[in-house]
């Protein structure tokens, strides 16, 4: 059965309200643009650290171009508490070693799955190193995204590492349509592919049959 992650990070942010407490939570961000409705939603429960881990992104000036992105939207965006970004390797072979032998899966199956475990493995190791009480990711923004497979994917790695996973569906309640009037609002650049190297080959593919 589906749970309703939405409703579920509803219940712990009320929690935490409750208890007049602010703890302390890494984000694991994939780019600016989804991460200018999270963080919107999440600075006033949260002080943040921000770790963009993208090992998955090429070339690296794309990489490097949504590093600079992110840096500018954390300067321009009003928030109660300064949010650091921690910059992860760009360890490009390694996730090409990862996804040795499917490199032809399409979109959203096992290849992808693969990757989100590497940039959350990575994520939930940093926040146990950091002392965070909580990690989670801005993927679930994406409507191309599995929010049901992120979820089970960060229960199990915050059990793994002893770090609490915010559950999350970014995209619910017009959070997805949020980060893009926001984007627009911050001139945001707004890749369109998801960032490996084989997302960009669909996408070139889709373009050359229009």
């Amino acid at each position: 059965m589906k749970q309703n992650y939405q409703l579920l990070m509803e219940r712990e942010l009320a929690r935490i309200a409750e208890s007049g407490t602010r703890p302390r939570l890494l984000l694991h961000s994939c780019c600016a643009p989804c991460s200018s409705y999270v963080l919107e939603a999440l600075t006033a429960a949260f002080d943040i650290d921000i770790f963009y881990y993208n090992p998955n992104i090429q070339p690296r000036e794309e990489f490097d171009r949504r590093v600079e992105e992110l840096n500018r939207l954390v300067a321009a965006m009003p928030h109660e508490n300064a949010l650091r970004v921690i910059v992860g390797d760009w360890d490009a072979e390694a996730f090409l070693a990862m996804c040795k032998g499917l490199e032809d899966v399409p979109e959203g199956g096992e290849r992808c799955e693969r990757c989100f475990r590497m940039r959350l493995g990575a994520a939930a190791k940093l926040a146990r190193e950091r002392g965070s009480d909580w990690f989670t990711t801005t993927l679930t923004i994406s409507p191309l995204k599995d929010a049901q497979l992120l979820n089970a994917i960060g229960v199990e790695l915050g059990e793994q590492f002893g770090v609490r996973w915010l559950p999350s569906d970014f995209k619910k309640k017009n959070g997805y349509k949020r980060s893009c009037e926001l984007s627009a609002l911050y001139s945001l650049y707004r890749q369109d592919y998801c960032g490996c190297i084989f997302s960009k080959r669909e996408r070139d593919r889709r373009l050359e049959n229009r």
